[in-house]
């Protein structure tokens, strides 16, 4: 199993290309179900997650090729799907239980094809992530459910959704985007109340307005949704990946650097750019993305995530890891998953002082980290295992990266390029 070495203490500086967003990715690749012309998405970073979904819609009956960015130094890539036919409409469990993104080919499969039959989905152990706000926004729209097995069967009566009124209780954005996709097909009007407002669920709306679909409100809690008796394919770029862009800002802040991150969109990140400006960065925002200099001590936070325009949960554990060594206590609050701590004891065994109240974290910031073996036990806390090596004292070693191949392109050819003393050893 891999593992990545990481000889610390090294002050990055220079440029980081910043990779297609793989959150938008995953939900962009299911809308080639939608039509049978082909899809083309651009800027497609290549990741195991992206390359697993490609793999599900091939089982499905959807043909892939991709195209280019196999250069070093070379960011994204293309890839055209085409569902002329589908063969399958059951996205079996071997397929799914890897990734929860999976769960994204229910609604287009059934607003297409008039059933679906999905697995319930895997993916990273964070806590508890139900589906059932997916399940009540389909029958919002005249689909009827049956949970037999461990798989989701839903049928359209008549073989085609019909336009309905969704009100989510509480903010989704997976649901949001299932909705979407299904929606875009089925008859007559829809309208989604409270629906998620991420900027990977913008993007969503952009690529099926390229397609054909008829969507007010973008960017807004309710989107309305004319559907469409077919929508037809179209060229798509792919948004920059805004948490790999906060990930290496955090790099910059661990390590004391100064890194501009290529194609960065700063419109994207409110949030993150307050939380690094309010640490004592210096965040400038230039032509070609966005600069980020650690200009003195690392200064503690009090963060709370909170679905967009707040904090992102997907990075409360890369700014753990930079307040680690901050001059000061930081109090941090996880409002979205029950169990997305399990980098604290990792962080620890490296030295970091942090005590967890539920779900709060004291963060009291210490002089120095110390290289350690740790384990990745997830995504964003593999990420955070990463930074807090950049700056720690000696060698850590992270085992399971397998994790981090699911959101980061390229990691360790990235980081060396900026001056980070790192490597990926296969015999771990």
């Amino acid at each position: 199993m891999d593992r990545i070495i990481i000889r610390g203490g090294k002050r990055l500086e220079g440029r980081v290309p910043i990779s297609g967003a793989k959150n938008a990715a995953l939900t962009l690749l299911p809308c080639a179900i939608l039509t049978d012309q082909p899809l083309t998405l651009s800027n497609l970073p290549r990741l195991a997650d992206v390359d697993g979904f490609g793999h599900l819609m091939n089982g499905l009956g959807i043909s892939t090729s991709i195209a280019g960015a196999k250069r070093k130094g070379v960011v994204g890539r293309a890839m055209t799907l085409k569902a002329e036919t589908i063969v399958s409409t059951t996205a079996p469990y071997d397929m799914v239980r890897k990734m929860r993104a999976s769960i994204l080919v229910l609604g287009p499969l059934l607003a297409r094809e008039g059933e679906a039959t999905v697995s319930l989905p895997g993916g990273c152990a964070i806590g508890n992530r139900p589906i059932d706000l997916h399940l009540k926004a389909l029958e919002a729209l005249g689909a009827d459910i049956e949970m037999t097995a461990g798989y989701v069967r839903a049928t359209a009566p008549g073989g085609r959704l019909s336009g309905g009124r969704i009100v989510f209780p509480i903010v989704s954005v997976g649901a949001t985007e299932n909705a979407l996709m299904a929606a875009a097909l089925a008859r007559g009007e829809s309208v989604i109340e409270n629906a998620a407002r991420e900027p990977e669920i913008a993007d969503l709306c952009r690529c099926l307005v390229a397609m054909g679909a008829e969507i007010e409100g973008i960017g807004t809690e309710r989107l309305i949704v004319q559907g469409k008796d077919s929508l037809h394919g179209a060229d798509y770029r792919v948004m920059p990946d805004r948490i790999e862009a906060g990930s290496y800002a955090c790099a910059a802040g661990i390590t004391g650097g100064d890194l501009l991150l290529e194609g960065a969109n700063a419109d994207d990140m409110g949030a993150i750019l307050s939380g690094l400006s309010e640490a004592g960065l210096q965040v400038t925002h230039e032509a070609g993305g966005i600069r980020v200099k650690a200009d003195g001590p690392l200064r503690p936070l009090s963060l709370s995530t909170a679905p967009y325009p707040g904090f992102p949960t997907d990075m409360q554990a890369q700014f753990m890891a930079m307040l680690a060594l901050a001059n000061g206590t930081s109090v941090l609050t996880e409002t979205i998953f029950e169990n997305r701590y399990m980098h604290v004891p990792e962080l620890a065994r490296m030295g970091a002082d942090i005590q967890v109240h539920g779900r709060t974290a004291i963060v009291k910031g210490v002089e120095k980290l110390t290289g350690a073996p740790v384990m990745a036990t997830d995504l964003r806390a593999s990420m955070s295992l990463i930074l807090a090596g950049l700056a720690a004292e000696g060698t850590t070693e992270v085992l399971r990266v397998y994790h981090l191949d699911r959101g980061y392109e390229r990691l360790e050819e990235k980081l060396s390029a900026v001056g980070a003393d790192i490597e990926r050893d296969g015999e771990g």
